[in-house]
């Protein structure tokens, strides 16, 4: 695309256009999918409660998101008057911001991606880590103690499990030998001969399972959402947020959410390539089976959601300090011992 661009306007002028292009075509599909994932989840979790769901607005209540979202717009912005007001409204921006720009180097297909950089996972971990800032300065901000109680909360079940998470990692990043989203995808290519996955092997099927329940603590999602369950948290960080400034966290949850199921295909089960190496499935394109694993792991999100009871606040830390971090550090041991012994021959 930059090339074509580059042709009319010249190398610098094609480049920026080119590059806005491919932001938006991510950014504003995104956006849709918010929204639809929304519905989604409420329709999941109505189906499990044996409700019916949204069912009013448009067909089958498609339109609900829209509507919710028109609601919010047209609501006031109301500030506290003792909270600060500049980082108050800072803050909100902040977490959508972060929950976007962490999509530059998701690999959608073959030589689909935005930013195709060598430290693409390295590139993740750190702009996903930066998503606490949003929380801690909306609960100072808001200059309330529930807000500030919960931003604390939030912030140590936030760092908590970025620890453990980058452990499981690191055992990815030894078996594929890069840090490039698209690499990791390559190194997964045939696995036995006939599979695409790290999750089919079973090194590295227990380091999954911990960096599907991390995701899960990660973004706050049930049974892990203590930031905002407790009575005296009542809303959490978002207690004082509403119109637009409520609604840009909601985004920015959601899209959090997108991006860990999105991790999951991409760094355990292929990503954008069929789970059976079998030629004629590579006719399907690779975004499709991308988006396919991406709302199936939003499935088993929402399904958590329903169905698991939630953790208290001790038991989520013990968890994650006391269980995932020693685990995840003793698979890295194994890991390398293992490709030692295999694949390097020492």
């Amino acid at each position: 695309m930059t090339d074509f661009f580059a042709s009319y306007l010249g190398y610098e002028a094609g480049w920026f256009v080119a590059t806005l292009i491919g932001i938006l075509l991510i950014a504003l599909p995104l956006m849709l999918a918010v929204a639809m994932i929304i519905y989604a989840d409420r329709k999941i979790w109505a189906a499990m409660a044996l409700r019916r769901g949204p069912n009013v607005v448009g067909p089958w209540g498609l339109l609900q998101s829209f509507a919710d979202g028109l609601k919010v717009f047209l609501q006031e912005t109301i500030i506290p008057t003792a909270a600060n007001r500049g980082l108050f409204l800072l803050a909100p921006i902040i977490t959508f911001t972060v929950a976007l720009i962490a999509w530059a180097v998701i690999p959608f297909g073959p030589g689909m991606i935005l930013a195709d950089i060598n430290v693409g996972l390295l590139y993740i971990l750190a702009v996903s880590s930066l998503g606490v800032y949003g929380v801690i300065i909306a609960g100072w901000s808001s200059n309330s103690k529930y807000p500030f109680y919960s931003a604390l909360r939030a912030a140590a079940q936030m760092v908590s499990y970025e620890v453990s998470i980058g452990f499981v990692l690191i055992s990815v990043v030894l078996w594929a030998g890069t840090f490039n989203l698209q690499g990791i995808i390559d190194a997964q290519r045939g696995l036995y001969g006939f599979v695409n996955g790290f999750g089919f092997n079973p090194l590295l099927f227990p380091m999954w399972v911990v960096f599907l329940i991390s995701s899960m603590a990660e973004t706050a999602r049930t049974p892990f959402d203590l930031t905002e369950a407790e009575s005296e948290l009542v809303a959490g960080y978002q207690t004082e947020y509403s119109s637009m400034a409520f609604a840009l966290f909601w985004l920015g949850e959601y899209a959090n959410v997108l991006l860990m199921c999105a991790l999951n295909a991409v760094l355990f089960w292929g990503g954008w390539l069929p789970p059976v190496d079998w030629a004629p499935l590579y006719a399907v394109p690779g975004i499709l089976w991308l988006f396919a694993k991406i709302f199936f792991f939003f499935f088993v999100f929402s399904w958590v959601k329903a169905t698991v009871p939630r953790y208290r606040y001790d038991q989520l830390m013990r968890l994650g300090w006391k269980i995932f971090l020693p685990l995840s550090l003793f698979w890295i041991f194994l890991v390398s011992g293992f490709l030692m012994l295999t694949r390097y021959g020492a």
